[in-house]
């Protein structure tokens, strides 16, 4: 049942794979830490819960990192700013009790998972929901991510709102998400708080979109902190 939850074949090719995307993005985390911005081109598995694992996670990796550098006493604060199509159901059911962690996740109302996890911000779109109402709901969801001043923020970065994406219902365009990127980016820069990302979900097809607006992430991130001396 465990494996049929999780939706992938075992193999030891997935345990080594789910064991470096987990590396990956702690990794990311702790590098964040000290330059101001890093990223992994894996993790955000935020469907994986405490003791199982779900939706094609086996691990979540961002409550990993972010456990792993309380436990070294390199943050106390955290956030998760989840802007996967698919609310980061595993995330959120992880930190629920926790005041010491905002979850934030904007997704899709009618798609994965069905029964949502409460987060401390999550708000729900509509099927073909476009770029202007998405930044319209993004742009405010963000300020009390930067009042509540996080040590870390994990960004993840799923591309799945795109209008071309099989699973995601949004109707975003790959400008709508480079704005979104900016708005992540540039706005946990202007606060000082250190940002990892993280990739997620994507499943355009043709295929090539998703790679496009992944590596949109990476080049956005790039442009704002290329000659940022301040961290």
């Amino acid at each position: 049942p465990l494996v049929r939850r999780i939706g992938l074949p075992w193999s030891r090719q997935l345990v080594l794979r789910t064991l470096a995307s987990v590396g990956s993005t702690l990794l990311a985390a702790d590098s964040a830490l000290r330059n101001g911005i890093a990223g992994t081109l894996a993790g955000g598995t935020h469907h994986a819960y405490r003791a199982e694992g779900s939706g094609f996670c086996v691990f979540n990796d961002l409550a990993i990192a972010i456990e792993v550098l309380r436990s070294r006493a390199l943050i106390r604060r955290a956030a998760v700013i989840d802007l996967d199509v698919h609310q980061g159901d595993g995330t959120a059911a992880i930190f629920a009790n926790d005041a010491d962690t905002f979850t934030l996740s904007l997704h899709g109302a009618r798609n994965f998972p069905f029964r949502k996890q409460k987060g401390v911000l999550d708000i729900e779109l509509q099927d073909e929901t476009s770029d202007e109402e998405y930044l319209a709901a993004l742009e405010p969801a963000l300020q009390p991510i930067w009042t509540f001043r996080p040590d870390l923020v994990l960004f993840q970065s799923g591309v799945d709102a795109l209008a071309t994406d099989r699973l995601g219902r949004l109707a975003l365009t790959l400008h709508g998400l480079g704005i979104r990127d900016r708005l992540v980016i540039e706005g946990a820069r202007s606060a000082g708080i250190p940002l990892a990302i993280t990739l997620g979900g994507g499943y355009s097809d043709p295929i090539e979109a998703t790679v496009v607006a992944h590596a949109q992430t990476f080049q956005t991130a790039a442009d704002i902190f290329c000659c940022d001396k301040s961290f």
